[in-house]
């Protein structure tokens, strides 16, 4: 079993940080805001790491935006300041960001880049979302767009253009056209990922900044991963 790296506040990717807003690439196994399981949440950590750095008093306020799955990587924004909380709030929740994710999965899709268009149902029980053709009762639409960028002798590099923000959308939607990523068990593929993570990265954001109104793009580098080096 490969060994998983944890963020903590010594190690944490910063990818940028201002006075409002804060952008870490989050690593295999981290988990953005806290759940059953007791494990420190990455927004806690990024609070050790703001109150060490600024010598901060008291309470440190962040304000949790968006999440990734715990076996994802990649990008996620959190809020300094309450103003700016709000804002972003307003801005992810009208889809006026754009979010670029990276895949890696082993099978063929069906054509070299495509729109797909799902009805996506979510089972609470096992926490997962089955992706139908047609609409069902409870079923919300789901809508991405696929290219492949990369392949490799035994897997397909894809990059994603998200329009909908689903539960497990990327996962439950590639899975469905025969294309599950790489190390995901729960939708279908063969065998998981030594540190038990899936090839699936938040590679690109872009973002109206909710103070300044700068247009800002970030991109995350992939973990440091023989198949990510051969994508990226």
């Amino acid at each position: 079993m490969a060994e998983k790296i944890i963020s903590t506040k010594d190690n944490l990717q910063v990818l940028h940080e201002d006075n409002h807003i804060i952008v870490i690439n989050k690593r295999v196994g981290d988990i953005v805001q806290g759940d059953k399981t007791g494990d420190k949440p990455l927004s806690e950590v990024v609070k050790e790491y703001i109150k060490e750095k600024y010598n901060k008093p008291g309470e440190v306020f962040l304000g949790v935006i968006h999440r990734l799955d715990r076996p994802t990587t990649g990008i996620i924004v959190f809020a300094k300041t309450s103003k700016a909380l709000t804002r972003l709030n307003e801005s992810f929740k009208n889809r006026e960001t754009q979010k670029t994710y990276w895949a890696v999965i082993k099978n063929n899709p069906p054509k070299n880049n495509d729109t797909l268009i799902h009805y996506l149902k979510r089972n609470p029980k096992n926490n997962t979302s089955k992706a139908h053709t047609k609409e069902v009762p409870e079923s919300k639409k789901a809508s991405l767009e696929y290219t492949i960028i990369k392949k490799l002798d035994n897997y397909l590099g894809l990059e994603i253009q998200l329009h909908t923000g689903r539960h497990h959308q990327i996962r439950a939607q590639l899975s469905a056209i025969g294309c599950p990523i790489k190390g995901d068990l729960k939708y279908g593929f063969d065998r998981s990922n030594p540190d038990g993570g899936i090839h699936l990265h938040a590679r690109q954001l872009i973002l109206n900044h909710p103070v300044t109104k700068e247009v800002l793009k970030i991109i995350a580098p992939t973990p440091k991963e023989v198949i990510w080096n051969a994508i990226s």
